[in-house]
């Protein structure tokens, strides 16, 4: 059964600007916490609309392979990369970025589904509840961080 998570947060920033970092090929390695390290195979993205990017993501010794494709989402200020190939049944990932008076509401709409058996149990750990939470904390943060403005 699916699952929907959301996490919501004001960058004091521009959409142009959190669209421009979004975009840098580096975006997705700044905005993974350690100890979690990403090897990029593959980055077929024309743009944060259209193209996929396989990856590994390293969880300590604990390889993780995912195959996702970037689509248009639901406006025109925001993206979808989705799973094609990966740990869990079902990941829908919306980025989401809405023009506030104090800037940007960064907004991460997620739909998720585990695996049954044994395999769901893993991702639950991982792709789920606190952890999940945690993981978007941290990505909001750095986000924050890379577009401050002095």
């Amino acid at each position: 059964m699916p699952k929907v998570f959301e996490h919501r947060s004001i960058i004091p920033t521009t959409v142009e600007a959190i669209i421009t970092f979004h975009e840098h090929p580096r975006a997705f390695q700044r905005l993974t916490p350690p100890p979690v390290f990403i090897h990029m195979q593959r980055n077929d993205l024309q743009s944060l609309t259209e193209g996929e990017v396989a990856f590994t993501m390293w969880m300590g010794p604990i390889p993780v392979r995912w195959l996702a494709r970037h689509e248009a989402g639901p406006t025109p200020q925001s993206f979808i990369d989705r799973q094609l190939e990966g740990p869990l049944a079902a990941w829908e990932h919306q980025h989401i970025f809405e023009a506030v008076p104090d800037g940007v509401a960064l907004i991460d709409h997620i739909t998720l589904e585990h695996r049954k058996g044994w395999r769901g149990w893993l991702t639950r750990l991982a792709f789920d509840g606190l952890p999940l939470r945690m993981l978007f904390i941290y990505r909001h943060w750095r986000t924050r961080l890379a577009l401050r403005q002095d």
